[in-house]
C-alpha cells in the first residue's frame, strides 16, 4: 500500500532564511543582563570579584548598544522574531532610533552607576545582591526599550520592578521598608491597570503586536473604543512615570535607598514610563492622543509646578532631587501632549540629557553629603573653599538641570518651548520657561547653602581628602552634558530622526512585515 507524503508549506508562518549576524544585536543586551545575572549570583559571595565582573558587563552593554544604535541608524529598524515564528504568531523584538536611543543612554547611565557603587555599596551589600539586582534591572530596562510587543513590554516592566524592590531595601532599615511600601503599592497599581489594559487591547485587536496594532487601528476608528484604551494606558504609564496627580511616591521612596541606587532609579525608571507613552500615544493611538492632547498638557504643567515648587519647598537634598526628577517628566509629557514631529524629537532629546544629568546629581549629592555631613541644607557648607573641582561639577549640573546654555538641557527645553508656540499651545511654553526658572532658583538655594557659605560651627568638620575614583563617575557625565550641549547636532539629528519615524511608522511596520517575504 502506497503512503502519499507531502511538505507543509511553512513560509507564512516561519522564518526560513539565515538571520543576518547583525540583527542577533536585537536580543543580545537582554540575554547579556540575564546570562551575567546568573553569573553575579552564583559568585554573590566573592564580594570583591562582583564589581570588577558587572563594571566590564556593563561596559560590554553600552558597546553592544552602540553598535546597535549604528546598525539601526544605518539600516532602519530591526526586527527579530522568537522561534522563528512569524508576526504576529510569534513574539518580536523591534528596534528603531527610539528604543536604541534610551537603551544606549540607559547602559551608559548604568555603568557609570556600578563604578560609583565600587565605593558606595560595602561588602554587605554585594553580598545581598546588588550587582546581579543592576544586571536584572538592566535586562527589563533593555527588554522594554526593543520589545515589540505589548504584553512583553509589560513582562519586561516587571522584571525591572522585580529587581528595583530588591535594589530599594538593599540594607533593610526602616526609613527603607516604608519608601518600598510607598513605591510598590502604586506601582503594583500601575501594573494591575496596565495588565488589565492590556488584556482589553487584545479583545479588541486579536494582537499584541505592536506593529499589527499600528496597521489596525486606522480601521478600527470608528467601531472601537480607542481613546477609552488610549486613556488607560496614558494613566497606567502616567504613574509610572510619576506625572501629576499620581506622583507622590517619587519624592516618598527615592530618598531612602543608596545613593547610586537613587541615581539609577532617576535615570532610568519613570524614562521606562516615557518611553511607553511615546510607542502607545504616538506610533499606537496617536489620533486618540490628539484627542487627550490637552488634557495632557494640563497634566504636563500642573507636574512641572508641581516638581519646581517642590523643590523649592525642601531642605533634604535627596527630596529635592527627586521633585527636580518630576518636573522633568512634566517637560517630557508636554512634548508628547504637543504631539509633533518636533515636539517628540525634543521629549527623545530631554530625555537622553535627563537620564545622565540626574544620575549624576544624585551621584554628586551623595559625595556632598558624604564631604560635609550630610544631606541636609541646614548642616551643609564649605565644599567651595576645600572642593573647587567637585563645586564646579555641581554648579554645572545645576545649570544643566534647569536648562541653561552651553549644557546639555538647553537644547531640548528650546525644542519644546518652540514646537508649543508653533503649536498653538504658548501658554505651555510659558510654563515650561517658569518651570526652569523655578528650578535654576531650587538649584540655586543648594549651591549658596551647600557650597558657597562656610560650614555652621557646630557641623564644620575637617576637611576631607577627595579620590580622583569618588569623582570620576561625576565628571564623566558632567563631561557628556556639556559635549551635547556644546555640539548637540548629532543627537538632535538623531532625536528628530527618531521622531519621524514614530509618527510615520512605515519603516518600523514594513521591518515587522515585509512586502516580500520574512523578516
Amino acid at each position: 500500500m502506497a503512503v502519499s507524503s507531502s511538505t507543509a508549506d511553512l513560509s507564512a508562518a516561519l522564518v526560513l532564511q539565515p538571520v543576518a549576524a547583525l540583527d542577533w544585536l536585537v536580543i543580545l543586551p537582554v540575554a547579556w543582563c540575564l546570562a551575567v545575572g546568573a553569573i553575579l549570583l552564583m559568585i554573590r559571595h566573592k564580594s570583591v570579584a562582583q564589581p570588577l565582573v558587572a563594571v566590564a558587563a556593563l561596559a560590554v552593554l553600552v558597546g553592544l548598544d552602540a553598535v546597535l544604535l549604528w546598525h539601526v541608524a544605518q539600516n532602519g529598524p530591526v526586527t527579530m522574531v522568537m522561534g522563528r515564528w512569524l508576526p504576529p504568531f510569534g513574539i518580536a523584538f523591534t528596534v528603531d532610533l527610539t528604543g536604541a536611543l534610551f537603551a544606549l543612554t540607559s547602559a551608559v547611565a548604568a555603568l557609570i552607576g556600578a563604578v560609583a557603587a565600587i565605593d558606595d555599596i560595602n561588602a554587605s551589600g554585594r553580598r545581598y545582591g546588588f550587582y546581579p539586582f543592576l544586571m536584572l534591572l538592566m535586562a527589563g530596562v533593555s527588554g522594554a526599550f526593543l520589545t515589540g510587543d505589548v504584553f512583553n513590554l509589560y513582562v519586561w516592566f516587571e522584571v525591572l520592578l522585580i529587581s528595583s524592590f530588591g535594589l530599594l531595601v538593599l540594607g533593610s532599615e526602616r526609613e527603607q521598608i516604608d519608601g518600598a511600601v510607598k513605591y510598590g503599592f502604586l506601582n503594583l497599581v500601575a501594573t494591575t491597570l496596565f495588565l488589565i489594559t492590556t488584556g482589553y487591547l487584545y479583545g479588541i485587536f486579536g494582537t499584541l503586536n505592536m506593529a499589527d496594532i499600528a496597521r489596525k487601528a486606522p480601521s478600527l476608528q470608528m467601531t472601537a473604543p480607542l481613546v477609552t484604551l488610549t486613556a488607560l494606558y496614558t494613566l497606567a504609564f502616567a504613574m509610572k512615570a510619576a506625572a501629576f496627580p499620581v506622583n507622590f511616591w517619587l519624592p516618598a521612596s527615592y530618598h531612602t535607598p543608596r545613593i547610586v541606587v537613587s541615581a539609577l532609579f532617576a535615570g532610568l525608571l519613570t524614562k521606562v514610563g516615557i518611553y511607553a507613552l511615546i510607542r502607545i500615544g504616538v506610533m499606537l493611538f496617536p489620533a486618540e492622543r490628539e484627542q487627550l492632547s490637552l488634557v495632557l498638557a494640563i497634566v504636563a504643567a500642573l507636574t512641572m509646578l508641581t516638581g519646581s515648587l517642590g523643590a523649592l519647598a525642601q531642605s533634604d537634598t535627596r527630596r529635592l532631587l527627586g521633585y527636580l526628577v518630576i518636573s522633568g517628566i512634566g517637560a517630557m509629557l508636554a512634548g508628547i501632549a504637543i504631539g509633533s514631529p518636533e515636539a517628540i524629537g525634543g521629549v527623545i532629546f530631554y530625555a537622553v540629557h535627563s537620564m545622565l544629568v540626574m544620575t549624576a546629581l544624585y551621584l554628586a549629592a551623595g559625595l556632598a553629603a558624604r564631604l560635609s555631613g550630610g544631606f541636609s541644607l541646614t548642616v551643609s557648607g564649605g565644599l567651595y573653599r576645600h572642593h573647587l573641582l567637585f563645586t564646579a561639577l555641581s554648579l554645572m549640573l545645576f545649570f544643566a538641570v534647569s536648562g541653561l546654555p552651553p549644557f546639555s538641557g538647553f537644547w531640548p527645553k528650546v525644542v519644546l518651548v518652540k514646537a508649543a508656540i508653533d503649536g498653538g499651545v504658548s501658554w505651555l511654553a510659558a510654563i515650561l520657561l517658569l518651570s526652569g526658572f523655578l528650578t535654576m532658583i531650587a538649584t540655586g538655594r543648594v549651591f549658596l547653602l551647600a557650597y558657597w557659605r562656610p560650614a555652621p560651627a557646630q557641623t564644620a568638620a575637617v576637611p576631607q581628602p577627595l579620590a580622583i575614583t569618588a569623582l570620576l563617575p561625576i565628571l564623566v557625565l558632567t563631561v557628556s552634558s556639556v559635549l551635547i550641549g556644546l555640539f548637540p547636532e548629532t543627537l538632535l539629528n538623531l532625536a528628530q530622526q527618531a521622531a519621524a519615524t514614530l509618527n510615520e511608522p512605515s519603516a518600523y511596520l514594513n521591518s515587522v512585515f515585509p512586502a516580500g517575504g520574512a523578516p
